[in-house]
């Protein structure tokens, strides 16, 4: 890859090579996990909820392109996230999809509006709330499980249904159309938030932080039922895709801007023989070699060695402004043990609120990083956020396409 100081293109060894591949994104994103380096850094936008864009910034992105005024779908609708659609993905060289569950036909999301909020309830039973004037996302404000304290009370509470069949329509054939007709790469998605979120979300932060010191046996009870959720839903989400399948979704976010959300002792303990079982079941499940895809935002540079041991094989989403995630350092360290997805462009600052030079500096910094050897897909530090301007959304775009080569 070029350095960031010089000005000139050199070629790359193995150039000749890469040349005489028909590359389809399927299987540029495919040797980019095997560690090795395709024709271009492959790219993603909207393959994923965590490496998407907010509706607000998706609709004035397509203005600025020129683009119709087309019809926006919310894909996620806590993070009010846009589905992207094709003409972008098409105009962008997109490499990477998405292949994320339907609703459960039960119980699932239920919306009202009151005292100048939207609110709704989702299929757990957590409530969030966005103001109607204003408001860019919906935040939590009720929990569940708050009132609870004994083991026992966990059977009183209806989780939700992992096999509904209204949440696999359709998944066995979408992912037949992009890896195989369209020769895509995609991510399929899960069920829910990591187990930790899922607990944390529904005990209520700090009744859950209390009961992984106070009340172990009640903290293991609600993460080993979580647990055994996902692993249902796994089963037959991986079933129906049978070998079309390259890349799986699972998340916790474990860390905030400066150290860890729990003490490296109780992870070790509570948290990290869960994401082993996990990670372990949905590989031995998999009709084909699979990828774990893990989210967590922060400072995760010290339980990288723990994450990969559970069987993590991607990063996402290289929260480059937290403490001790220098992406040079970061990729000396462990990028032939774990693909990094993400950390293309800080967005704490530089993405929304810096000029497109200093945009363009940044995206070549990350790539500078990040790129050599493969093991780097492009997106942000997780989703686009409303207050992003479509000039810095492009300027980081043209620079991925300017640097973004192998040769």
């Amino acid at each position: 890859m070029e350095s960031h100081d010089t000005p000139s293109k050199k070629p790359a060894s193995g150039e000749a090579e890469r040349t005489a591949i028909n590359w389809t994104s399927r299987l540029r994103v495919e040797t980019a996990l095997n560690h090795r380096e395709p024709d271009r850094i492959p790219y993603d936008l909207g393959g994923s909820i965590l490496t998407g864009i907010h509706e607000k910034a998706y609709r004035r992105l397509r203005r600025y392109l020129g683009l119709p005024e087309l019809e926006v779908q919310i894909e996620d609708p806590i993070q009010q996230l846009a589905l992207v659609h094709e003409d972008i993905k098409r105009q962008l060289g997109v490499d990477v999809y998405g292949v994320n569950p339907g609703s459960a036909r039960g119980p699932n999301l239920s919306i009202w509006n009151e005292g100048g909020y939207d609110k709704l309830r989702d299929e757990w039973g957590i409530e969030w709330w966005k103001p109607r004037e204003g408001g860019f996302y919906f935040d939590m404000r009720a929990h569940p499980l708050a009132h609870i304290d004994r083991v026992e009370d966990l059977a009183h509470f209806k989780f939700p249904d992992p096999l509904d069949p209204a949440r696999f329509v359709g998944m066995a054939e979408r992912a037949d159309e992009l890896m195989n007709r369209r020769q895509l790469a995609y991510i399929l998605g899960r069920n829910a938030p990591g187990i930790f979120e899922i607990a944390l979300w529904m005990r209520g932060f700090e009744n859950f932080y209390c009961d992984l010191l106070t009340n172990q046996s009640l903290a293991e009870a609600l993460l080993d039922i979580v647990c055994e959720i996902k692993m249902k839903y796994w089963a037959e989400a991986l079933a129906r895709v049978g070998k079309n399948v390259m890349m799986v979704s699972e998340a916790d976010d474990l860390a905030a801007q400066n150290r860890l959300l729990v003490a490296p002792e109780i992870y070790r303990k509570l948290i990290k023989p869960r994401h082993q079982r996990l990670f372990g079941f949905i590989k031995n499940q998999a009709a084909t070699k699979v990828r774990i895809f893990y989210h967590s935002c922060g400072a995760v540079a010290s339980i990288l060695p723990d994450l990969i041991e559970s069987g993590v094989d991607i990063l996402n989403p290289v929260q480059v402004s937290a403490k001790g995630m220098d992406t040079r350092e970061l990729k000396r360290q462990f990028g032939s043990a774990i693909t990094f997805y993400g950390g293309g462009v800080d967005t704490q600052r530089v993405l929304p609120h810096g000029t497109p030079a200093q945009v363009r500096d940044e995206v070549r910094r990350r790539i500078e990083d990040l790129a050599p050897g493969g093991g780097f897909i492009f997106n942000i530090v997780h989703n686009i956020q409303a207050d992003v301007p479509p000039e810095n959304i492009m300027a980081m775009w043209e620079t991925v396409q300017e640097y973004g080569a192998y040769s």
